[in-house]
């Protein structure tokens, strides 16, 4: 079909002779190409001559469908993650306010599930092994929604390989690996996001390439829909977990090099005036980024619509926000504080309270510092009187006039800690653990009225509070600054030593804008309970506008989300994916020896990453031999190596290196994008390597309609023009290879598949959790040490 050279024949290049040679091989490849133009205008693809790749998806098709509703009701009990998202969702049912740092496109549509077969969201999902049988919920419902859409990623990666013009043996390969793949069997039949989250960057990539076929007939109406499309399906995978952003950034950088080829004046198809390039920049920037945004936004207001009830989330909200809530006991319990009122403070991150002793702080610490040698002042996780402060005025009132003062936002205030009659001070001395940060202590009465008076003076500043307004227990949420020093009350979760009681540091943090420096006051033991002051009257719920409740919650998920740096005995390592050296443990069943272990397909990953590491080496082989004057492959077989298969490679790259720089916990299913990515790989590269070259120029393998049509309007065009490159199109594998022989082609795609579904089914018990397995058996499936249970 091509008389290119194979990869094997080497042209040394800088001779005249050769030369010419190039130049008379190049014009016989023209009228080649010429010819191959005209009989693909004489047969245009049909369903007929396509009939193989359309019963390979179809087949395809069941078999993703059978792999993953396969036993789909075992376990009847609750799965890993699924007292999380299953929690969610019960939550989205009953309109109760929760926190989480995913957003919420994912979790409603297991709402929606469930809404559609009648749930009412009583069950919470709150231990693993909790039967759903016993508390009646519709769990198969429920799971059958991630099945569905990990049933779909399949055809999905055989559609990208069929739409970049691969051969079927390469198609079947790259969507086979996904479909005998154990992990994204595992991870789409539970209650768990990642099924979404892989099907929307699936469609986002072949959506682009849809839309990139058609860039010879810009602002036509099939350029809208793909562009669209794509915006559409990016829009679902930020909305689904934020490393959708990873997608974003492998889209981005396609249609940046689109772009670029936009600007060069000498392109083929005619240079663009910089009106025209704008109008494409404009276009691509509403369809991939403000399309995409907008529709971001709307899951929010969604999520936000739907949760109206105070519930557990209320915690990370503000009192603004939480006030928003209907049921909220932070707003219906909150009191305006009184000066001379015995108060209650507590952290609203650690949840520990302002405490104190009479033990002092050792002279020296264990780094050889010097403290103050002063009372301890410290977090205590439990309440009790040493946790009794009185609020005072800087100022004392006259006798006859102590009651009735209001706390207001801004007020110098001085704290006594009623149980050893002393006054909360900061001064100039380093803190235990901190260096940097100022010690809490207290001085006595006559020193606080004294020589100290200015160190015992601190200001209340209520958080997104307006000028003098009145500070409130619960709902008042507020920093206590440290009016000399500008220094703010702050603890962490480190214990001191032994001369603390393994009590939380207390200390003065120089970063007043952090925000783990709030604290509020939980209770006022000095007020009777028959005082009129605790009558509450009928709350309204405030409205707070969207933008508004949207910045505040996607600063408390961005600083949640990296705050996840907890251990975990199943969190593993990014250079542990590729190579599948752990796995997870999801469920276990002591009595059947049956268990559920997330684990990919070790055969099928190994190879996919094989394959990766031989492209980057051709890659790099390639630079090195054109840097030495030596064309190792011909400008068409390189410029597919290079635009497509190095697509997909690109796609596997941001979707896994970025991992490196997370300092967050880390699991096996973040690798899930990166590996369907590495599939693509796998096939374009088997093209690759058995010759099967494309037909032309990457500029020319995709069509401008017969009749001329105008690059920059997509209105039709009157000129005449070449009809050899007016009928350009995407032309299908089976016209490009017409008598090709692909018998070693496919006898290479039978191996690897036999080898795939042999790893599959040997993981199998591991992945559907059942059947029991012996000892022997367990034993035999420790490929790598897996961490699996019954060894013994």
């Amino acid at each position: 079909m091509s008389t290119a050279s194979t990869p094997s024949t080497l042209r040394q290049r800088g001779s005249a002779p050769q030369k010419k040679s190039a130049n008379k091989d190049s014009s016989h490849g023209q009228l080649q190409n010429d010819a191959l133009d005209i009989l693909a205008r004489a047969n245009p693809p049909t369903a007929r001559n396509q009939w193989d790749y359309q019963l390979a998806l179809l087949v395809i098709t069941i078999l993703a469908f059978a792999t993953r509703f396969y036993g789909i009701s075992h376990p009847n009990e609750v799965v890993f993650d699924e007292v999380h998202f299953g929690k969610f969702a019960s939550y989205y049912l009953q309109r109760t306010y929760f926190f989480d740092v995913h957003p919420p496109f994912g979790k409603l549509l297991f709402a929606l599930m469930g809404w559609l077969v009648g749930y009412d969201g009583h069950f919470l999902f709150d231990n693993i092994g909790d039967s759903y049988i016993d508390n009646k919920v519709p769990y198969v419902a429920f799971r059958a929604m991630p099945a569905l859409i990990g049933s779909l990623t399949v055809p999905t990666v055989f559609l990208i390989m069929w739409e970049s013009g691969y051969s079927l043996p390469a198609a079947i390969v790259a969507s086979g690996l996904v479909l005998f793949d154990n992990a994204h069997i595992g991870q789409t039949r539970l209650i768990l996001l990642d099924a979404t989250l892989v099907l929307a960057m699936a469609l986002s990539v072949l959506c682009y390439i849809r839309f990139y076929k058609f860039r010879h007939e810009p602002f036509g109406r099939k350029w809208w829909k793909w562009l669209l499309l794509t915006g559409v399906s990016l829009s679902c995978v930020i909305s689904t977990k934020y490393v959708g952003a990873f997608t974003f950034f492998t889209i981005g950088s396609a249609v940046a090099i689109d772009l670029w080829g936009l600007l060069d004046v000498n392109r083929k198809q005619g240079a663009l005036t910089l009106p025209e390039f704008g109008k494409h920049f404009a276009a691509r920037l509403t369809g991939l980024l403000v399309v995409p945004f907008l529709i971001y936004l709307f899951w929010f207001q969604v999520h936000f619509a739907i949760l109206t009830r105070s519930g557990p989330g209320d915690d990370f909200m503000t009192p603004e926000f939480q006030e928003t809530l209907s049921d909220n006991i932070m707003t219906m319990q909150s009191v305006g504080i009184d000066y001379h009122d015995t108060i209650v403070m507590r952290h609203k991150d650690t949840k520990t309270y302002l405490h104190s002793h009479p033990d002092k702080y050792p002279l020296r610490y264990d780094d050889g510092r010097v403290s103050s040698q002063g009372q301890q002042v410290t977090g205590y996780p439990y309440n009790d009187t040493n946790n009794h402060w009185e609020i005072l005025p800087p100022t004392p009132f006259p006798d006859d006039d102590r009651s009735g003062h209001h706390v207001l936002n801004g007020d110098a205030v001085k704290l006594r800690h009623l149980v050893t009659d002393t006054v909360l001070l900061s001064h100039d001395v380093a803190s235990p653990y901190y260096p940097t940060n100022q010690e809490f202590t207290t001085a006595s009465i006559e020193d606080a009225n004294g020589s100290r008076h200015n160190d015992t003076l601190f200001e209340i500043k209520i958080e997104n509070g307006k000028d003098k307004q009145e500070f409130k227990s619960m709902s008042g949420q507020f920093k206590l600054v440290h009016r000399p020093s500008k220094v703010a009350m702050w603890t962490h979760t480190k214990p001191l030593p032994d001369w603390a009681f393994k009590q939380q540091e207390i200390n003065g943090n120089k970063n007043l804008q952090q925000s783990s420096n709030i604290w509020y006051v939980e209770e006022l033991p000095s007020i009777p309970a028959d005082s009129p002051r605790l009558i509450k009257e009928e709350r309204k719920v405030k409205h707070v506008p969207f933008l508004k409740k949207y910045f505040e919650l996607q600063r408390a998920m961005f600083y949640h989300n990296n705050a996840l740096t907890s251990s975990h005995p199943y969190a593993s390592q990014p250079f542990q994916w590729p190579f599948l050296l752990r796995g997870v443990s999801f469920w276990t069943q002591n009595d059947t020896r049956q268990q559920i272990y997330f684990l990919g397909n070790p055969l099928g990953w190994w190879i996919a990453s094989s394959v990766l590491a031989i492209f980057a080496g051709i890659w790099g082989a390639d630079q090195l031999s054109q840097r030495r004057g030596i064309d190792a492959l011909d400008e068409r077989t390189r410029s597919r190596l290079y635009n497509s298969t190095g697509f997909f490679f690109l796609a596997w790259a941001a979707h896994y290196l970025p991992f490196y720089l997370m300092g967050r916990q880390l699991f096996l299913h973040h690798y899930l994008p990166a590996h369907l990515a590495s599939a693509l790989v796998t096939g374009a590269l088997l093209e690759f390597i058995f010759n099967i070259e494309p037909l032309a120029l990457d500029e020319a393998a995709y069509s401008a309609p017969s009749s001329s049509t105008d690059e920059h309007s997509g209105a039709k065009s009157r000129k005449k023009t070449n009809p050899a490159v007016a009928s350009r199109r995407s032309v299908p594998a089976p016209e490009r290879l017409g008598g090709k022989s692909l018998l070693a082609m496919w006898a290479a795609t039978g191996v690897v598949l036999a080898i795939v579904i042999a790893g599959w089914w040997f993981f199998v018990p591991l992945t559907y959790g059942k059947p029991g397995l012996t000892v022997e058996e367990v034993m035999r499936r420790k490929w790598l040490g897996y961490d699996l249970h019954f060894a013994k």
